[in-house]
């Protein structure tokens, strides 16, 4: 079960790196902040998605929560009040499956520390 888990969470996190170099490649590139942060979004989804299938521990589930929880916030201030001078809309199909990743990551982040903790619990059980 660990392990579906955290397959999920490098699934969930290299789905959000995959939508941040497909916007790299179509507009971001050109803009001077956030083009350089789409790129980083992605190396850092490959990064995590390796360690949170090599690491075992709840760290890693934390990561995962948290690069989630940023991009997903990130993407709401673009949607509000705008982000480094980018307003977005909503419109996309690309939008649509950034936030579907980024609330994947969020939860497969979450099960993870919880697995992780159940296992903790279960191992050191006076039984």
């Amino acid at each position: 079960m660990s392990l579906l888990i955290r397959l999920f969470a490098a699934v969930s996190l290299l789905g959000v790196g995959i939508v941040h170099l497909v916007g790299w490649f179509d507009w971001a590139r050109d803009t001077s902040v956030v083009g350089p942060l789409f790129l980083l979004n992605a190396v850092a989804a490959v990064v995590l998605a390796i360690a949170v299938v090599v690491w075992r521990h709840w760290l890693a589930g934390l990561a995962t929560l948290g690069f989630g929880a940023a991009t997903l916030g990130a993407y709401v201030m673009s949607l509000t009040v705008g982000f480094f001078g980018v307003q977005e809309q909503f419109r996309t199909a690309l939008e649509v499956w950034g936030v579907v990743t980024d609330v994947a990551c969020i939860l497969a982040g979450a099960m993870v520390i919880m697995t992780h903790q159940w296992h903790q619990r279960r191992v050191n059980s006076p039984n």
